[in-house]
């Protein structure tokens, strides 16, 4: 059997597809809890059409960016399919207060804020008004760091 010049190539086609693949493939992590459900089963998009947080139902779940988010209603599932980034919760919904710290906390979906039309959320209700005495202080630092604490 005589091996081709392209023959010798394909191990390197492969790995370079590969590689290529992957990157495009990857996905900001989202916090989930241990069922994999993203922000603890509540409905994202309530927060901005509601203004509250809302459980959202089993019957109305979809698949996102490696996470199950919920919605309380078919309408709202069909907002987040839409435009998933206008509605889920920045920082992939950790703790926003503790990005600025430099971690990646769990959030308690009840300490919510919408600031410029984006989603935070927050560990728990005090930490959720250490987080707002400074917003546009926070929110800039919190962006700053976000990209260092994916690589980790």
């Amino acid at each position: 059997m005589s091996i081709t010049k392209y023959s010798l190539h394909w191990p390197l086609a492969l790995l370079l597809s590969v590689f290529l693949n992957s990157a495009a493939l990857a996905v900001e992590p989202i916090y989930s809890n241990f069922f994999g459900s993203a922000i603890s089963g509540y409905d994202p998009v309530a927060y901005f059409k509601e203004h509250k947080a809302v459980e959202g139902k089993s019957a109305h779940t979809y698949r996102w960016n490696d996470a199950k988010w919920y919605f309380s209603s078919a309408e709202n599932k069909a907002d987040f399919i839409a435009a998933p980034e206008k509605y889920a919760p920045q920082y992939g919904g950790y703790c926003a207060w503790a990005v600025t710290q430099g971690a990646a906390v769990k959030t308690d979906p009840t300490a919510w804020h919408i600031e410029g039309g984006k989603l935070y959320l927050n560990y728990d209700q005090r930490i959720k008004a250490q987080w707002s005495e400074d917003l546009v202080k926070n929110i800039q630092v919190a962006d700053e760091k976000w990209p260092e604490i994916l690589k980790e």
